[in-house]
C-alpha cells in the first residue's frame, strides 16, 4: 500500500510553502509533521529547509518515506495521539491526514507542540474529475457498492459553507487565533488506469472487502476515457497560537 501511496497521490506545490512561510512572517526553522504517509508534504518544506520531524504510524509508510526524504528530516514511527516530545516547533502540519486524529484533546495537543505564536498548517482536498458526465459514470458505477467516496466533515461542516473543517474547529478553540482558509486551484491529467490507481489509495474504498474493490475499480475503469481531467484544489487551513 505504501507504494501505491506513493505513486499515485500528488505531491504540494512550492505556492504551499509560500503561503504557510508568508502567513507565518517568521522563519520556519522547525515543524512538525502529523501523519507523513510516505512524505510527499515532508520534502516540500524540507526542500525549503526546514527540520522535519516526521511522525507516521504506519511502518510500511515511514519506510518509503526514508527512501525521498533529506538528513534533516526525522521519521518517527507514532499516532498523532501517542507522538510525545518536549521540543517546541515553529509549525505543525497535517497534508491530508487530520480527520485520522481522535477529537478528545486535538487542540491543546497542537498548541503544546508549538511555541507562542507559532503556526498550524492542515492542507488537502479530493480529486474529482472535471467532466460532469464521466463523474457521474462513475458515480453510478460504483452506486451498487458504494454510495460516497468522499470524506465527511468530520464536524458535520455542509461542503456549501464558507469556512471549512478543521477551520470550524479552530475559530472555537481559545488556543489559536487568526484562522484563515485559503483555496490552491490545482488540475492535472491521469490515465484511466492511474486515475483508478489514485481511488485504491482512498479510505472508502479500502473499506470493501478486496473482491468487491476488485469489481468496483473494474467498472469503474469501463467508464472512463484513455485520460482524464482532473480538479485537485488545495484546502489550506491556518491558525496561530495564541
Amino acid at each position: 500500500m505504501a507504494e501505491t501511496y506513493e505513486r499515485f497521490r500528488p505531491g504540494y506545490p512550492d505556492e504551499l510553502f509560500d503561503l504557510v512561510a508568508g502567513y507565518a512572517d517568521r522563519p520556519l526553522q522547525r515543524a512538525l509533521e502529523i501523519g507523513a504517509g510516505t512524505g510527499k508534504a515532508t520534502r516540500l518544506f524540507a526542500s525549503h529547509g526546514v527540520a522535519v520531524v516526521a511522525t507516521e504510524p504506519d511502518p510500511d509508510m515511514l519506510a518509503e518515506l526514508r527512501k525521498h526524504v533529506p538528513e534533516q528530516v526525522s521519521p518517527v514511527r507514532a499516532a498523532f495521539e501517542d507522538v510525545r516530545t518536549v521540543e517546541s516547533f515553529d509549525l505543525v502540519f497535517a497534508a491530508a491526514s487530520l480527520h485520522w486524529t481522535k477529537p478528545e484533546g486535538r487542540w491543546p495537543r497542537v498548541a503544546g507542540w508549538l511555541a507562542p505564536g507559532g503556526v498550524f498548517a492542515s492542507f488537502g482536498g479530493p480529486i474529482r474529475l472535471a467532466d460532469p458526465t464521466i463523474e457521474e459514470a462513475v458515480r453510478a458505477a460504483r452506486a451498487p457498492f458504494l454510495d460516497s467516496d468522499e470524506v465527511p466533515s468530520p464536524d458535520g461542516t455542509p461542503e456549501g459553507e464558507a469556512m471549512q473543517w478543521p477551520g470550524t474547529e479552530l475559530r472555537q478553540s481559545p488556543y489559536f487565533t487568526d484562522v484563515r482558509q485559503h483555496v490552491l486551484p490545482r488540475r492535472s491529467t491521469m490515465t484511466a488506469a492511474d486515475f483508478v490507481g489514485h481511488l485504491s489509495t482512498i479510505s472508502a474504498y479500502l473499506e470493501l472487502p478486496p473482491p468487491t474493490r476488485a469489481e468496483v475499480f473494474r467498472r469503474i475503469e469501463n467508464t472512463l476515457p484513455a485520460t482524464v481531467e482532473l480538479i485537485a484544489d488545495i484546502f489550506v487551513h491556518l491558525a496561530r497560537r495564541v
